[in-house]
């Protein structure tokens, strides 16, 4: 009776010595010893690191943006209509940072209906085949859509990077699956000493795989959210400069 008592003893102080290895540092240990048996799960993890690395780099970026864009958007939108004539307002938004889009849309209707209004008293064709609203129209709809697509910056990563990142960590999952399998031929044990070690750098590399998902997973739902209700600005916007331009005056 004793002795079947320190035998299980034994084996169970074996498979508490069997469990540690399925931590990431024994994992790591492992990888950094053995780097040519670990090549694949050097090759995960790495772009794991490289994928959450560009993901937050692009979420970081894309919040002081948004939140410098938000900052500006009221304050240049009225200043442009408190100004007392188009000269005025004009000169308002080349006083603006280069990167704010609202001055540049603005800019860009005051060029336009300038340079059909010089076409016009040049008597060059331009002010026959197009009217001054269609010109500021088209100028407007060009620098709409310039100005939106740069609200996109990072965006495809971010969707990329939540797609792709729980199947590079299914890959490290497999991968450690397949190690384990060829441990237990070799071996001809299954015991958890055969399989702790490559079951636990396959749940790790999951786990990682889904940590750098997720975070980017919401990063492009809550900054898609934001660009849509930007651009709704931007066309609003675009919308009372082409009456502006257009008429002479702002249509409420």
């Amino acid at each position: 009776m004793l002795q079947e008592l320190f035998i299980a003893a034994a084996a169970g102080g074996g498979n508490a010595s069997a469990l540690t290895q399925m931590g990431f540092d024994h994992l790591l240990s492992e990888m950094i010893a053995n780097p040519g048996e670990f090549a694949v799960s050097w090759i995960v993890l790495l772009t794991l690191v490289l994928m959450s690395a560009a993901s937050w780099y692009w979420t970081i970026f894309n919040a002081i943006k948004n939140t410098r864009l938000k900052s500006y958007a009221d304050r240049v939108v009225n200043a442009f209509w408190e100004a007392p004539n188009a000269q005025d307002a004009i000169r308002v938004m080349e006083e603006q940072p280069r990167s704010e889009p609202f001055s540049k849309i603005a800019l860009d209707a005051a060029q336009a209906a300038a340079h059909h209004q010089r076409a016009e008293g040049a008597g060059s064709g331009l002010g026959e085949s197009l009217t001054r609203s269609e010109f500021v129209d088209r100028a407007l709809r060009q620098a709409v859509t310039r100005e939106s697509s740069k609200l996109q910056s990072g965006m495809i990563l971010l969707a990329t990077v939540g797609a792709t990142a729980p199947f590079v960590g299914l890959l490290g999952t497999v991968w450690g699956i397949y190690g384990a399998l060829i441990k237990i031929g070799a071996t001809g044990s299954a015991s958890i000493d055969a399989v702790a070690g490559p079951v636990g750098e396959a749940l790790i590399m999951t786990a990682i795989g889904l940590f750098v998902a997720i975070p980017a997973v919401f990063a492009y739902n809550f900054f898609s959210k934001i660009n849509s209700a930007t651009i709704a600005k931007f066309d609003s916007f675009a919308h009372d400069l082409h009456d502006f331009f257009a008429t002479g005056s702002r249509v409420r």
